[in-house]
């Protein structure tokens, strides 16, 4: 397994010799590796188990370093980054040349943030390349929010975790991207609500992808998921087929006739922000349980709701009722 720890000396050390380190983001934990060095950058896709065709996100420490990654900042892309940056924001604009086209899938475009954690800012502002990081499990699976969560996946495969604690936000970043008149497109819905976004920059189009064929990280129509059966729905009429060897991911209630151990609420109080930072944890436990299906319901579709419940779609993708 990988050593867990808080050295950042240790942290930038390997990543200059080109080994992998999962650090922490206020969304989830990132595989990272350098950028510009397309071995490390291979690496994430080989120790990810991730298709080439998806595209990586890089992360630098600030505005100005996100200028020496991308050809051209539009006005409403700057106004963005302005405003949320370090946050959970990731920005798609046209690539400088010297950005390797592995990290990009061959797209002209890259996706790049400015993550908010102290200890993944500090690394970054003390490396001389930006770190290209998605997150750190195996493709497809549910995204970590806790150093051990990463460990129990990819421990054996990297050197080092960068142990930030539990990820604040839970939720990756919302990725917004521009068509030819710099209108905003919202191309994955994130830890950034599409309400934030259109108060700095006005009326935005969402163009969320499930084909096999990514314009932006996070698009595939299977994503996210467990290892169990997931089924989304109304829980009362759910439980009504599904009796037995049930867990239950709820938004506020318990369902009255399972086992309470076998269900995990996101928000008893109904807040959106807890339940986005619960989801996937949550998600893994009920994967470890002792049950054949996981059943969840939709949450309100409002705010941080709409991510939640792209999440919870793609999750259950593989298993339509």
């Amino acid at each position: 397994m990988a050593e867990i720890g808080s050295n950042i000396a240790f942290a930038k050390q390997l990543l200059e010799s080109g080994e992998l380190v999962a650090i922490p983001t206020e969304t989830v934990y990132g595989l990272a590796g350098n950028a510009l060095n397309e071995k490390s950058v291979l690496n994430i896709f080989k120790v990810k188990n991730r298709p080439a065709f998806d595209p990586l996100i890089v992360h630098v420490a600030n505005l100005a370093k996100a200028k020496e990654v991308v050809d051209d900042f539009c006005d409403k892309a700057e106004k963005l980054a302005t405003q949320y940056w370090p946050g959970p924001l990731t920005l798609l604009l046209k690539k400088k040349s010297h950005i390797p086209d592995l990290v990009t899938s061959g797209l002209e475009t890259v996706g790049v943030r400015c993550p908010d954690h102290v200890l993944t800012q500090s690394l970054l502002q003390q490396l001389s390349f930006p770190l290209a990081a998605p997150s750190a499990n195996p493709f497809g699976y549910i995204s970590p929010t806790r150093p051990e969560h990463v460990n129990e996946q990819l421990g054996d495969q990297i050197g080092y975790i960068l142990d930030g604690g539990e990820c604040r936000v839970g939720m990756e970043s919302t990725i917004v991207g521009f068509d030819l008149n710099d209108l905003p497109v919202v191309y994955r819905l994130g830890g950034l609500s599409i309400e934030n976004i259109e108060s700095i920059v006005g009326k935005v189009s969402v163009q969320l992808n499930t084909s096999s064929n990514p314009l932006a990280p996070g698009q595939l129509k299977s994503h996210y998921a467990p290892k169990k059966k997931l089924l989304l729905g109304d829980l009362e009429e759910l439980t009504k087929v599904y009796r037995s060897r049930v867990g239950i991911l709820a938004f506020q209630k318990e369902i009255s006739t399972i086992s309470s151990e076998n269900q995990l609420i996101l928000s008893q109080r109904g807040d959106l922000d807890e339940a986005a930072q619960r989801l996937f944890a949550s998600l893994r436990t009920l994967d470890k349980l002792d049950i054949d299906i996981i059943l969840a319901e939709e949450v309100p579709n409002v705010g941080l709701g709409k991510a939640i419940n792209d999440r919870l779609r793609r999750a259950a993708a593989d298993h339509k009722n």
